[in-house]
């Protein structure tokens, strides 16, 4: 492949200075991807990658609240909050969630129902739940402080081996090895152009190798962006991936039955099952079996008949 097919988007579209950079760009994904074929991830062809990310990270960088500070807890937040949600709907409810709970002992302390409330709008409020969880579970474990390691961030409620590990580089510049799908996105697109049902065990090793271990947290906003620019500009790389799963359309899903139910009874509290059926226009069935999961999973307590957010 000694033209990449997209080099007429890059040079058509931009200036000449800027167009120039971007044919040199694509020259170098060229050399890696020839050098790769012939010898595998060498540290040279490490290098060739880092220089293609930090290229377009040099003159595309974007600016992100969570990108302007070190506190561990509003790294935390951000790393919630941005799970299965995009960028542009985080910016603004994480500047008003840290405006609401500035730190972690204000999260612990907080009741669950202005925690919940605060969060609406962003979806999958079990992760709004969890945090809460493990703001508590730092503040009574480890005196209010974040813990930095991988393997002790993952011992606090609703933190997964990614999270733990993206907050020990982002909050503490820890040179830890993790994938997700904008950094999945990368290295299938440089390194596996032709390759379908790419497996994350393949991608690893590599992610490790090329790791930036002097500046981790730099290495992997770096990453982020540019599967993001990728993503924009290309039939989506991750899509062949053997863990691409596409998510389910929301409207009309037991999701949004959910969401639904949640924000009623922040509104209107104390209503009954039968009630909340009416004002929500659905199944009464349905809307039982989803207050029935809700009470289990700690969203919701229950008086007589009436339920109330916890």
């Amino acid at each position: 492949m000694l033209v990449d097919a997209h080099i007429d988007w890059y040079t058509g579209a931009l200036p000449e200075a800027l167009a120039r950079i971007a044919e040199h760009r694509i020259l170098t994904i060229t050399a890696l991807r020839k050098r790769y074929a012939a010898d595998g991830f060498t540290p040279e062809a490490a290098a060739l990658l880092r220089g293609i990310v930090y290229g377009h990270y040099r003159m595309h960088r974007r600016a992100l609240p969570w990108r302007e500070t070190r506190d561990p807890y509003a790294i935390l937040v951000s790393e919630v909050m941005l799970q299965q949600t995009r960028v542009e709907r985080v910016v603004g409810k994480y500047r008003q969630f840290l405006a609401s709970f500035p730190g972690v002992a204000a999260l612990a302390a907080a009741p669950l129902q202005q925690v919940l409330a605060c969060w609406q709008g962003l979806g999958y409020n079990r992760r709004a739940v969890n945090l809460k969880r493990c703001a508590e579970a730092v503040v009574e474990q480890w005196g209010g402080i974040l813990p930095s390691s991988p393997e002790e961030l993952r011992t606090l409620p609703g933190i997964g081996p990614y999270t733990a590990r993206a907050v020990a580089a982002f909050a503490f510049d820890l040179p830890t090895v993790f994938i997700e799908t904008n950094i999945r996105t990368v290295f299938i697109h440089l390194l596996f152009p032709d390759a379908d049902q790419v497996h994350d065990r393949d991608l690893l090793p590599l992610v490790a190798a090329s790791l930036d271990r002097e500046h981790p947290r730099e290495w992997y906003s770096a990453l982020m962006d540019y599967g993001t620019f990728l993503k924009r500009t290309h039939p989506n790389p991750s899509r062949r991936s053997v863990h691409h799963a596409r998510q389910s359309p929301f409207r009309g899903s037991n999701r949004e039955l959910r969401g639904m139910i949640l924000r009623a009874l922040l509104a209107s509290p104390g209503m009954t099952g039968r009630e909340l059926a009416a004002c929500l226009d659905r199944d009464a069935a349905q809307v039982a079996g989803n207050l029935r999961q809700l009470r289990r999973e700690g969203f919701l307590t229950v008086r007589g008949r009436c339920y109330f957010v916890a």
